[in-house]
């Protein structure tokens, strides 16, 4: 996704123009389509190289590598509070972070589908250009394709991201200890909701917004105030319920959850009750699962209520003694039920 050198006809017609078949098929077309909306919007100096991949600086010595990859087919495209831009710079990025890693790089690729028009495209690639640049974290190649119209769903975007880790920092599922707490970093189902709310074109007093953001500099801050964190986790798909499942499993523990202590905006307790679903298995795409030791746990709090993206922190419940890895939730009413996997398919397309 290169500078490619000029000489074409006329620009493209930003207003009015759509994505053709060739726009995909190596030629000139393409050559165009990369360079005025891609290139111009990615712009550094990596990607300026022009090859097929880049290259790229080595991370500081006793650093390892991290490379996390996602596809993002979220629908809608645009919704309150993000767009599958951003959310594709988001997500990829948090996917390194939680491993404790230094965010690096991106690399992005896209599948466009015929007739899908080349403003959206170029606000899909603005969006997802500050979002990069917001979090430091430069696009440095990709790659585009174009399919006939009614095989794709307008874009598709899948991102991979390449982290430096620290030597010594290890940060795994597998890392949780019984009597350690459970942290999130702030309301949860919010980007879900958004999503549902906008397709069945849901109104609340108050609008719900998806919470997508890159977390880095949030574990940045955590991780500086407590070395002793041993698990993180972005509870995107299957929300918090199938994350602390996850963990739970890899780690051969069980974990006892406080209903009352977990933040839900009441506009989204009321959209989920509404939709007949549980905010615990709602997506959210800038929140954050902690697990630290019980010693550790007011300070893990304050570092995260002293970020913006975590204002809203909250101690949830507490990893116990269980062979059989269950989660369960103490419940208002003073007794206790399951929170099981997610079963099927509760939010397709949600990111």
């Amino acid at each position: 996704m290169a500078e490619i050198k000029k000489g074409y006809v006329r620009p493209l017609d930003l207003k009015t123009g759509r994505i053709d078949m060739g726009h995909g098929a190596g030629g000139k077309a393409m050559a165009q389509l990369i360079d005025e909306i891609f290139a111009r919007a990615f712009a550094n100096d990596y990607l300026a190289q022009g090859d097929d991949g880049a290259v790229l600086p080595a991370p500081e010595p006793g650093e390892r590598l991290v490379m996390a990859t996602d596809a993002h087919v979220v629908s809608p495209l645009f919704f309150p509070g993000g767009d599958i831009g951003c959310l594709s710079v988001h997500g990829t990025i948090n996917d390194v972070a939680v491993m404790g890693a230094r965010p690096l790089y991106l690399a992005a690729s896209f599948i466009l589908e015929e007739g899908f028009p080349l403003a959206e495209l170029k606000r899909i690639v603005d969006s997802m250009a500050a979002a990069s640049r917001e979090a430091r974290v430069p696009v440095v190649t990709g790659d585009t394709k174009v399919v006939e119209q009614g095989k794709g769903d307008g874009v598709f975007i899948s991102t991979t991201a390449v982290g430096a880790l620290p030597a010594g920092r290890s940060l795994s599922g597998a890392n949780a200890q019984p009597g350690d707490v459970i942290l999130v970093s702030g309301t949860l189902g919010d980007h879900g909701m958004a999503i549902m709310a906008q397709r069945e074109s849901l109104a609340f007093d108050s609008e719900i917004a998806s919470d997508t953001a890159a977390l880095h500099g949030l574990i940045a801050d955590l991780l500086a105030a407590v070395p002793s964190v041993r698990v993180l986790r972005d509870p995107t798909r299957g929300g918090l319920a199938t994350t602390l499942n996850e963990i739970a499993t890899q780690s051969g523990v069980g974990m006892t959850l406080d209903e009352k202590a977990i933040p839900v905006r009441e506009q989204v307790d009321a959209a989920c009750e509404l939709l007949g679903l549980d905010p615990l298995y709602v997506a959210n795409e800038g929140k954050l699962v902690v697990i630290v030791p019980a010693e550790a746990a007011d300070a893990a709090l304050a570092a995260l209520r002293d970020h913006p993206l975590g204002r809203e922190a909250a101690r949830i419940g507490e990893v116990t003694i269980d062979p059989n890895c269950f989660v369960q939730i103490r419940t208002g009413f003073g007794g206790k039920r399951m929170v099981d996997w997610l079963s099927g398919e509760q939010l397709p397309r949600i990111c």
